[in-house]
């Protein structure tokens, strides 16, 4: 694998997502990931084996819509994103959270 396509899995993964949702799908050893939007599910099913080296058995992702904000007087809208939730076979996981 050479440089640029290194780089351009490593820009696919934004951050993880960690809610309380997501924190539950951890019992099931599933991540959930923020995504480039421009992203498909081959690109990012190689972009967290080459990162995390792990296996990836499932991946699902859903385009989030833009969402409509008021601040005082101003109105704009929250970016919109992708999110991937991604199921890892039994053996493999992911650590999210340091050990300190």
């Amino acid at each position: 694998m050479n440089r640029e396509q290194q780089k351009k899995l490593l820009s696919i993964i934004k951050k993880p997502i960690i809610t309380d949702k997501t924190t539950k799908l951890l019992e099931n050893n599933q991540y959930c990931f923020q995504v480039n939007h421009k992203s498909n599910k081959i690109e990012i099913k190689l972009a967290i084996e080459y990162i995390f080296n792990v296996k990836v058995k499932k991946i699902n992702t859903y385009h989030a819509p833009r969402k409509k904000r008021t601040v005082a007087r101003f109105k704009g809208y929250k970016a919109h994103y992708k999110k991937a939730i991604v199921t890892l076979s039994e053996n493999d996981t992911i650590n999210l959270f340091s050990d300190n």
